[in-house]
Order: structure tokens, then C-alpha cells, then sequence
């Protein structure tokens, strides 16, 4: 937990860098401590009110306060409930606010299942909070887990899956629309490895960008896109995501590395039986995963340090020219779109 947060704390650092003159607090981070409480950390030349929310889009007039005229840098706010919780933090000189939230939800039996509010991105706005999410499978959620994922309000969810995993997952997340586009998973056996996969991403995984993409445009409300892992495919849509929304390429790889922290994989997949591995194929790879002496989540690069969605962005600028002309040839995003998914899921 230390070393996550010491990262993700850098990581805000970086992506809220503000000059020294600017009056909002700058790099809020909010992640859970051991003890079950919200630590919020924050840097200001100035005393800093608390203000906490059930909603990401209350105002700081109608947040609860917790804390007055903070000069330390660091709160920590008790919460017991399933509820999630939105920080204000309000410079109490002039009044100007920064939001923060967890980015990881804190559930028993998820996996990486995370908001992407909070970025920077062009013209010094941010990504709002509460509004898309991305995760692993969700197939052993506890009942306390589909409480709180209830109380996010979710409207759309779209799965990445392929068909075989979708039947050996099936997800626990109920009462939320759902859309899935029907492949094999041997799609994703492709010559070349890791890099052979992330290079196939822009083509194959079009159809289910066009699906987010259109629930994005409608605003019909939060959603959540998931892969049984949330690093690979989630994480490529999410690149896409957070690149028309107008964040810098080094946010998008820094957002794509927490995954090694934030998976759980013994959470992805329930236990596969015998009689299932000997008949499935790609239950039997699940099944050799799950027999390994170690489940942890290995770092999302090669030897030499290269992240594998770097190979997902070369194959887009061969093939065409830049991010925005693959958002515009395949998936249909010109400038009139993209501003308006700006207006909509920036501030």
C-alpha cells in the first residue's frame, strides 16, 4: 500500500503540477489507508478547507466540511459507508477548489477496478470524476461490492471479453446495461507475443471503441469498460479514451503502469474445475494461471523497459498517421466530436 500510494502520489504530482502563483490546492491525491479512512494529501501556500461530497458534481456550498483552514498538507476522512466520496479542497483565501477522489474503488473481490477522473488534459482542465471506469472482471464481487458499485450510478457497462471468457466470468454487476462484441479468444494468440497483441489492438478492438465511444457521445450517463485483467484491452481503450479527451501521452502510460499495483488476479477468474480445463482450451490456460506459485501482476513493459502500449501507438501511427487520425478514420471522432466529448467529461 505504501509503494502504491508513494506512486500514485507521484504520479498526481506530475499530472496536477501547477505554478507556484496558482491559488487552487495542486497534486490532491485521495487513497484508502489500512485503517479503512480517506488519506488526502495536497500542496498550498495557503490554509486549505476539507469539504467532502457524495457526488462529484456538488458544489463546495453544499459539501460537508471536515476540516478548516488545514495548513498541513494531509487529512484523513473516516468512511465507514459503501458510499463514494468526492474531496473538495478549497483554498480558504480566495476560494478556489481542486477535486480529488480514489482512484481505486476499494472492493473485497474486484480487481483494478479504477475511475480515470482527475487527469490533466488541454487548455488546463482535468477529466471529470464519476464518469468512466475501467476494471478487471468482476465475476466474485461480495455483496458489499455490489452495494457500493450500485451507489455509482452506472449506466452502460461494455465488456472487452471474448466470448469464452465471458462464460467463464460472468459478471456480478447487475442492473446496468450491457454490451459485448462477440470473438475468440485465439484472436489474441497472434504471432510476435506481447507485442504481435498490442499491435493487432487498433483493428481489433474498433468495434467495441465505437460502442464507448457512442455511450460516451449520448452522455447517457457513468460507465465502466473491463477486460477479465483491466491492463491489456482496458487498457488500450482507456488510452483511447483519455487521448481524445486531450491528455499528454505520459499521463496515459503512467495511468496504464498502475494496473501492476492495482490488479488482483485471484479476483479475474473464479476457480476453474478439472473437468472444464480438460475440455476448454482457454479454460485450461485460465487453469494453468491460476496453478502458478505466484499470481502477482508483472510490469506492463519488456526487458529492456518498453511499455507494450507503446506498440499499440506505433501500429496506429504507421498505419494512420497520428492517434487523432485512427480516432477519426476508425471510429469516426472528427473535431465536432471531440469537443463535445471535452465539454462533456472535462472541467
Amino acid at each position: 500500500m505504501i509503494r502504491t500510494h508513494q506512486a500514485a502520489a507521484a504520479l498526481a504530482a506530475a499530472l496536477f503540477a501547477a505554478p507556484v502563483l496558482a491559488a487552487p490546492p495542486a497534486g490532491p491525491t485521495a487513497e484508502r489507508d489500512s485503517a479503512g479512512a480517506l488519506a488526502v494529501h495536497w500542496t498550498s501556500p495557503d490554509p486549505v478547507d476539507v469539504l467532502v461530497a457524495d457526488r462529484a458534481d456538488v458544489p463546495a456550498a453544499r459539501a460537508r466540511l471536515v476540516a478548516a483552514r488545514d495548513r498541513d498538507g494531509s487529512a484523513s476522512i473516516a468512511d465507514g459507508s459503501t458510499a463514494r466520496s468526492y474531496v473538495l479542497l478549497r483554498n480558504a483565501r480566495t476560494g478556489e477548489t481542486a477535486r480529488v477522489a480514489e482512484r481505486l474503488l476499494p472492493l473485497e473481490g474486484g480487481s483494478n477496478f479504477r475511475d480515470i477522473g482527475g487527469y490533466g488534459v488541454a487548455g488546463g482542465k482535468h477529466v471529470r470524476w464519476g464518469l468512466i471506469y475501467r476494471s478487471g472482471g468482476t465475476p466474485l464481487l461480495t455483496e458489499a461490492d455490489r452495494s457500493r458499485i450500485a451507489g455509482l450510478g452506472l449506466a452502460n457497462m461494455v465488456d472487452l471479453r471474448s466470448d469464452e471468457e465471458r462464460v467463464l466470468a460472468p459478471s456480478r454487476i447487475d442492473g446496468v446495461p450491457y454490451a459485448a462484441v462477440g470473438y475468440s479468444m485465439a484472436s489474441l494468440h497472434v504471432a510476435g507475443g506481447m507485442e504481435g497483441t498490442y499491435r493487432g489492438f487498433p483493428t481489433m478492438l474498433a468495434p467495441q471503441l465505437r460502442l464507448i465511444f457512442a455511450k460516451l457521445l449520448r452522455g447517457e450517463g457513468p460507465l465502466v469498460y473491463n477486460c477479465s485483467a483491466g491492463q491489456d484491452r482496458t487498457g488500450f481503450a482507456t488510452a483511447m479514451v483519455l487521448s481524445a479527451l486531450g491528455a499528454p501521452r505520459e499521463t496515459i502510460i503512467a495511468d496504464y503502469h498502475l494496473s501492476t499495483a492495482y490488479r488482483r488476479p485471484e479476483n479475474e477468474m473464479p476457480k476453474i474445475d478439472p473437468g472444464m480445463a480438460a475440455a476448454n482450451p482457454v479454460a485450461a490456460m485460465f487453469a494453468s494461471y491460476q496453478r502458478a506459485p505466484s499470481q502477482k501482476p508483472q510490469p506492463l513493459k519488456t526487458a529492456e523497459g518498453k511499455a507494450f502500449l507503446s506498440f499499440a501507438l506505433e501500429e496506429i501511427e504507421a498505419k494512420w498517421g497520428s492517434v487523432d487520425g485512427y480516432l477519426k478514420a476508425e471510429l469516426g471522432l472528427g473535431p465536432t466530436e471531440i469537443r463535445s466529448l471535452r465539454a462533456r467529461y472535462t472541467e
